[in-house]
């Protein structure tokens, strides 16, 4: 008997999904019959996207698990609803895509390439920035996308502090955890880079308090979520100079709407959300891979720990 998997995504990413998930529920040897529009009772799994229009979970009284196609799950770990396991996407093009936008932005500011690109105005002004080793770059959040731009700027020689919640340990990495850690990883913190989850506990965690530990004239990079980021202090520290730059990819609200003064502001800059965007191709045989893991009754992969919220 075919396997009833809906999906339950905005139906915008329908046709860049369709595809890419029968040939992957085919190379996976999975009898699936996927659809947009399957009577919930039938449902044995839902492929699930924020803004995808189930907010009731109940009548999905056959499903096994809700399968996330995207990173982040805070629009819904707290639906009440939700009893049956639900999973985060990891995978490898989603990683890659994080990797090379946090060591693009990085390296742009270490190299302070700004002034060369915006400043060609016939004066000859040789400034040198300091080496790799020279420059504290701390990265919050040390979970797969952290790990991976972690590991990538360790190995352009940066000096990389990284941040969890719970202890860490990475070869070439100063690892620190809990609050006591969160204050040391960004004292004197020249280069910061946010991509912790957004929970009850993380919400507002850059504040104006902790803004100024960072090193004066600091660059804040964002391409984990908008609200982890006190928008009026980051805006108070980049107009006093405590903050030279921001760098920010995600907004508490998106499309960012013209009017907010992120966009107008000299010392920041807007990328619209595409940091690490899910690829199709690659999410679909993580999606598949659990299906068939949950057939063959084995644990799923990337499994959300609800009491955390990721």
């Amino acid at each position: 008997m075919a396997i009833n998997a809906l999906f339950a995504a905005p139906m915008r990413l329908w046709d860049s999904y369709q595809g890419p998930l029968a040939r992957a529920f085919a190379d996976h040897g999975l009898d699936v019959a996927l659809a947009p529009n399957h009577p919930p009772a039938l449902v044995d799994y839902v492929i699930h996207g924020p803004g995808g229009g189930i907010s009731d979970f109940a009548p999905f009284t056959r499903a096994k698990a809700v399968l996330n196609i995207w990173a982040g799950v805070e629009a819904i770990t707290g639906n009440a609803t939700l009893t049956i396991p639900l999973t985060r996407m990891v995978d490898t093009g989603l990683t890659q895509g994080m990797r090379e936008w946090v060591c693009g932005h990085v390296l742009r500011h270490h190299l302070g390439i700004d002034a060369h690109i915006l400043g060609q105005d016939g004066q000859w002004r040789k400034t040198l920035p300091p080496l790799a080793p020279d420059r504290p770059v701390t990265i919050l959040g040390l979970g797969e996308l952290g790990q991976a731009c972690a590991t990538s700027l360790a190995g352009f020689g940066f000096a990389v502090t990284g941040w969890s919640r719970t202890e860490h340990c990475l070869p070439g990495i100063r690892c620190l955890h809990g609050d006591v850690g969160l204050t040391k990883a960004l004292t004197g913190a020249q280069i910061v880079v946010t991509l912790v989850p957004l929970t009850a506990q993380t919400e507002n965690l850059i504040n104006a308090a902790r803004l100024a530990l960072l090193a004066p004239g600091a660059v804040l990079i964002n391409p984990g979520r908008g609200a982890l980021i006190d928008d009026m202090a980051l805006i108070t520290a980049l107009d006093s100079g405590q903050l030279g730059h921001a760098t920010l990819d995600v907004f508490r609200t998106e499309p960012l709407p013209a009017d907010h003064p992120f966009w107008a502001h000299p010392k920041v800059t807007v990328t619209p959300h595409i940091a690490a965007e899910t690829r199709p191709e690659s999410a679909a045989k993580v999606i598949a891979e659990n299906i068939r893991r949950s057939e063959a009754g084995e644990p799923l992969m990337h499994l959300v720990d609800r009491t955390r919220g990721y």
